[in-house]
């Protein structure tokens, strides 16, 4: 499970980490199937944002505060996003959209890794966890 943490107080200079519970069981090549439900949107708010998944280096799953999921698939790999699962990113908006850049944080020594665009915040219906 990943969540959306303020990088520095309640994202005044719009930034802001995804970072991963991390679990021991956890199987990280199982991507659960999604539904589409509506048509894909460029941005989201980034105060309805709650949770963040990283499913693999290719997809991400946004959950809101009201249980809505938005799946993006990234238009190609990001390199160790899927292993280290936790990213950040930074905007001037405050919306999170598909042209934006979110960069792979390592955790041991924190550091930045790859930079990638996002894609189209698709709303979908997932599985019960």
């Amino acid at each position: 499970m990943t969540l959306l943490v303020p990088a520095a107080l309640g994202l005044m200079a719009g930034a802001a980490i995804a970072a991963s519970g991390g679990g021991a069981g956890r199987d990280r090549d199982r991507i659960p199937v999604a539904v589409p439900d509506g048509p894909a949107r460029n941005c989201v708010s980034i105060a309805l944002l709650r949770e963040s998944v990283v499913r693999s280096d290719r997809v991400i799953d946004f959950v809101t505060g009201n249980h809505r999921a938005y799946r993006v698939v990234l238009p190609q790999d990001c390199p160790e996003l899927g292993f280290e699962q936790r990213f950040a990113y930074e905007t001037s908006l405050s919306e999170l959209c598909s042209t934006d850049i979110i960069t792979v944080l390592h955790e041991a020594p924190l550091s930045r890794g790859a930079s990638c665009g996002l894609a189209k915040f698709q709303p979908v219906i997932l599985p019960h966890r």
